[in-house]
């Protein structure tokens, strides 16, 4: 079945235009796609590689087409490897290209790409800046060429990716669904027209597909030769220092997309629009300091800093007294239809030829609480689980899993070992100690041994935090949400899933469900309702029901229980009789728990302490839990 036409998707211009670029010049660093569900991220990539292979003149078996990386592979699959085969059987030192190999001169699609591992992200992100890839280890030293289009998309719902990586990616482009009701008739019909026939679909944009191809090719042929004249790259230079971001990687990437944009329009001479379309694209999320950052570029801002970079360079303090051309520079904000560009997208942003139609940006959540703001988020001390799990890669307790450092071996039938791939150095010496003399070296299955890792792994971070009137206190309530937020900005560099719980009144609610996006839980935070009685058991088994619940979904992950209280309880019949039995059954689920004790009063009842002991774990004064006041990290109770 022919994939979905590139010319056939509905709307999404920004995201067609940044993949065009990138296919005309792979050396931008690749594109980031992020939108929720649905919203044609991954029809687009597979359009584009269909459009690619065309503007090349080769099958996608030449490789020319798309490869797709899958989120379980393994560096080796990745890059490549030593043929063990080969070695064994022959005797011959041979190497074993990976996906990076077969995806020269094509699109290498990751699709989850907030899901794959770090050092996989950025070995995916050196193969794309370089066009290469070179290998050093297990005596294979090889080197070959990788150019090829890489595209990520990502649901950020489902986490976010690290700002160190995010930063990697050349461009990044945000995607959601129109609220257009015509827009969506129309993705609806068109979608199921293709349904219905692909391949008549596909043959209805045929001539337009291949009209993109040609154009593709030509900006390709033309790119190397386009100039960008010292103006418009003191320009590119003034607007990345105007936004302030990190490093030069950002000019580099403006500079590298505006060339390739001038390209597809045919100019040979980069202009200020071209610089305007990149910096949409290469600079917002490059602004981002913080898990907690809005996403995006002001268009306001960005339209002041294209007129301030723009702006005459200060005289030199001994001038020529004739300079070439009377010694201005070139004002291209000067003319009526460049003044008129920063007014609204120059056309090329949309490759169709059509007239532009951006998404309205989705409604914003409530701001913070004015009579409550958050006190400011700080570096939070280390809570873990205790033990050693199976759970995840990431960055908070001990585990066992396949990113971790090797320190064991074990037989391959040792199924409780927790053993992850191929210990190579103990299987042959395994097969050495029993060979029965001189001659090969033979291996069997019983000399076959697993290498055990142990490294870190991601948690279910639980927050449990009390909203009733006992800690309603506008200091008190301010200071409890700045470390809720500072805690979940721990939680979100550690690579956990966080969900959060609030108690008030008579029940409990679950103000947000298990993600590991932090953003999203920042803003459910930013303000939510406080007052009332304290149920501190209803919390507690909400907290128990979401374990049990999250059990089924991924029983390796290990919950961690945070709990934000001063530990009174006065809701109900017997309050503290219901807390005891609803912290026991909660211990029962095996999960680690850590009390922040929230008491600020000078006379201290210490509740707090008491809950601590019937949930088996340690407790944290709030005013301790900045990382400065540590000595060691905080251990639960096993």
């Amino acid at each position: 079945m022919k994939p979905y036409p590139f010319s056939g998707i509905v709307g999404h211009d920004q995201l067609r235009l940044a993949l065009l670029l990138c296919a005309i010049r792979p050396e931008i660093g690749g594109a980031l796609v992020r939108g929720e569900k649905g919203t044609a991220k991954s029809t687009a990539v597979r359009g584009l590689a269909a459009l690619l292979s065309a503007a090349t003149g080769a099958d996608s078996a030449d490789g020319a087409g798309l490869v797709e990386l899958p989120l379980g592979a393994t560096e080796d699959r990745v890059v490549g490897s030593l043929d063990l085969q080969r070695v064994l059987r022959d005797g011959e030192h041979a190497f074993s290209p990976g996906l990076l190999a077969r995806a020269d001169g094509g699109v290498l699609y990751v699709d989850e790409v907030n899901l794959l591992h770090d050092h996989l992200v950025d070995i995916l992100l050196d193969a794309a800046a370089m066009g290469r890839v070179h290998i050093e280890r297990d005596s294979i030293s090889h080197s070959y060429q990788a150019r090829f289009v890489l595209i990520g998309t990502m649901n950020p719902e489902e986490g976010e990716l690290r700002p160190q990586l995010l930063d990697r990616f050349g461009l990044a482009v945000d995607v959601a669904a129109s609220r257009d009701v015509d827009t969506r008739m129309q993705v609806i019909q068109q979608r199921m027209a293709y349904e219905a026939d692909p391949d008549g679909f596909a043959q209805r944009y045929a001539d337009a597909d291949a009209e993109l191809a040609r154009r593709i090719a030509a900006a390709r042929d033309i790119v190397d030769d386009v100039v960008l004249p010292d103006n418009e790259l003191r320009r590119i230079a003034a607007l990345c220092a105007a936004f302030d971001v990190d490093g030069m990687r950002a000019d580099l990437v403006v500079a590298r997309t505006a060339v390739a944009h001038a390209a597809w329009r045919g100019a040979h001479t980069v202009e200020e629009q071209d610089i305007r379309v990149a910096a949409e694209l290469a600079l917002p999320h490059r602004r981002r300091r913080d898990p907690f950052d809005d996403h995006g570029l002001d268009r306001d801002q960005l339209d002041a800093a294209l007129s301030q970079a723009g702006a005459e360079p200060p005289d030199d303090p001994d001038p020529d007294p004739e300079p070439p051309g009377g010694g201005q520079s070139v004002d291209t904000n000067s003319s009526p239809e460049q003044k008129n560009s920063t007014a609204k997208s120059p056309q090329p942003l949309n490759p169709m030829g059509d007239d532009p139609q951006r998404p309205a940006s989705p409604p914003s959540r409530s701001s913070p609480n004015p009579s409550a703001p958050p006190s400011k988020i700080f570096r939070t001390r280390a809570l873990t689980v205790p033990g050693v799990g199976e759970g995840a890669p990431g960055r908070r307790s001990r585990a066992r899993n396949a990113t971790g450092s090797v320190v064991a071996a074990a037989d391959a039938s040792d199924t409780g070992s927790g053993a992850h791939g191929l210990h190579l150095f103990a299987t042959l010496l395994a097969a050495a100690e029993h060979a029965p003399g001189a001659g090969p070296l033979r291996l069997g299955p019983d000399h076959v041994r697993r290498a055990v890792r142990q490294g870190r792994e991601g948690n279910l971070v639980i927050f449990v935090v009390d909203a009733s009137g006992s800690m309603a206190a506008r200091d008190r309530m301010a200071a409890v949400s700045g470390a809720t937020l500072s805690l979940l900005r721990d939680a979100y560099q550690r690579r956990d899933k966080v969900a959060v719980i609030t108690f008030r009144e008579q029940q409990a609610a679950l103000l947000l469900p298990p993600t590991s996006s932090a953003y999203i839980a920042g803003r459910r935070l930013a303000r939510f309702d406080t007052g009332g009685k304290t149920p501190l058991a209803e919390g507690l088994l909400a907290a128990r029901e979401l374990i049990v619940r999250e059990k089924v979904r991924d029983r390796a992950r290990r919950p961690l229980v945070v709990v934000l209280t001063d530990g009174r309880a006065t809701a109900g019949p017997d309050p503290l009789g219901r807390s005891r039995i609803a912290a026991a059954r909660l211990v029962a689920e095996g999960a680690a728990a850590v009390v922040v004790d929230c008491e600020t009063s000078y006379v201290r009842l210490g509740l707090a302490a008491r809950l601590a002991g019937q949930l088996g774990a340690p407790i944290v004064r709030l005013e301790h839990l900045h990382a400065d006041h540590l000595t060691e990290a905080v251990r639960g109770a096993a």
